[in-house]
């Protein structure tokens, strides 16, 4: 159980990496490109929705 990633544990979003990513995705929004956002950065940074 050490030493292994857990799944509820939450991606680094701070990264250079993926603050490019995250860029994209707002710059596609802005411009009216973009028709489901979440749906977008859950694909983009491999996240799951939560069902609540």
């Amino acid at each position: 159980m050490f030493g292994k990633k857990q799944e509820s544990q939450a991606s680094d979003l701070t990264t250079p990496e993926a603050f490019t990513k995250g860029q994209k995705i707002y710059d596609r929004m802005e411009r009216g490109q973009c028709k489901d956002v979440t749906s977008e950065l859950h694909a983009t940074f491999g996240t799951k929705p939560k069902n609540g």
